[in-house]
């Protein structure tokens, strides 16, 4: 099976990005279907009414499976990559349920492609919308929800996996353990750093002189690298991997790109999407659990800029800034996603040179 080794993250990465968004499998759903239906018959449990397309926007084929006693969520893993990586989310969020954050129950995974041609992973069904979609109809208490968030970001760093990075599944597998493939922290942060701006570069969304402008910018604050230990980092942290209300989380969902990482990183996420009160809200909630590590604001621009420049490289190769205004990255509240993620890029180059601080991002 692929690892991902050589992976700083996998939607911006990965070999085949064309798999990234699809809400089902296109013509083979029907063939799929089946093989769902017989799988869950003979290795989950009998009794199955049936199973129906639950139309996730994100790279894995979902669905809904009905049982007498109530629903299941059922999640697939079909790119051509064989990646196996479902297996380490499963372990993540057993670990994050036993420190008290709400995240979905796992009954089921199965990463061996033995039975049927994908992995796939079965797990409880929570009956709430996304965030995202809660806050689009103008019904979520956004800094009340932001808090709770930023507590339980605080919460999950807890968890101090070995290394850093991404996951080794063949250490899960073997020893029961999370630890990560890269030695250094350093190692991990400027994984495909150069080939990301290339990329931006190539397809004209940023200038040559703009990338060596952030190259010399970020290399003077390696020394902010140097951790001595890492911590679990969600590193995919927005409103549409959260469930709940207008108020309260039910769920934090989709830990199939956790890390092993600076405790900066997941708060700077936040700064990815939200105003400076969002992410000074989370602040605070993290604060009610523990201390901001040392030469924090720096760390989380550093990180802000990291994030937004491996996602710049996702929307662009996805076409993202040509999606209709139902794409659940667009949002009313912005001038568009494109000149959005360009004035991120620029509000983490000025916050790290001093010239502007978090409550006016």
């Amino acid at each position: 099976m692929a690892g991902r080794k050589n992976i700083y993250y996998w939607k911006s990465d990965r070999a085949f990005a064309s798999e990234n968004t699809r809400s089902t499998a296109g013509s083979s759903l029907p063939e799929i279907t089946i093989q769902v239906r017989d799988y869950l018959n003979r290795h989950f449990r009998n009794g199955l009414i049936n199973i129906e397309p639950a139309n996730g926007q994100g790279n894995h084929i979902t669905f809904t499976a009905h049982y007498p006693d109530g629903d299941y969520f059922v999640r697939l893993e079909n790119g051509p990559e064989g990646d196996n990586y479902m297996a380490v989310e499963s372990k993540v969020m057993e670990m994050v349920r036993q420190h008290g954050i709400p995240c979905p129950l796992i009954y089921l995974t199965d990463v061996s492609r033995t039975v049927v041609p994908f992995a796939i992973q079965v797990m409880d069904c929570v009956d709430s919308s996304d965030l995202n979609v809660v806050d689009k109809r103008g019904e979520l208490d956004l800094l009340a929800v932001a808090g709770t968030i930023g507590r339980y970001v605080a919460l999950w760093q807890s968890i101090q996996p070995g290394k850093y990075g991404l996951f080794n599944p063949d250490v899960l597998h073997s020893v029961g353990r999370l630890e990560g493939y890269h030695d250094a922290y350093e190692q991990y942060f400027f994984l495909n750093w150069d080939v990301h701006l290339e990329y931006l570069r190539a397809s004209g969304f940023i200038s040559a002189y703009k990338v060596a402008e952030l190259k010399e910018l970020v290399n003077g604050f390696r020394p902010l690298l140097q951790l001595d230990t890492g911590c679990l980092v969600h590193k995919d942290l927005a409103l549409w991997n959260i469930l709940g209300n207008d108020n309260q989380i039910t769920a934090v969902i989709d830990w199939d790109d956790a890390v092993s990482g600076d405790p900066t990183d997941d708060l700077s996420l936040l700064g990815c999407f939200h105003s400076g009160d969002v992410v000074l809200s989370a602040i605070a909630g993290y604060q009610r659990v523990k201390a901001l590590p040392p030469d924090f604001e720096q760390r989380f621009w550093l990180h802000l800029l990291r994030n937004i420049i491996f996602k710049s490289v996702i929307r662009v190769k996805g076409n993202y800034f040509e999606k209709s205004d139902k794409f659940f990255l667009n949002n009313p509240k912005h001038k568009g996603l494109k000149q959005f993620t360009l004035d991120r890029i620029d509000s983490a180059c000025e916050g790290l040179r001093g010239d502007k601080s978090i409550d006016t991002l």
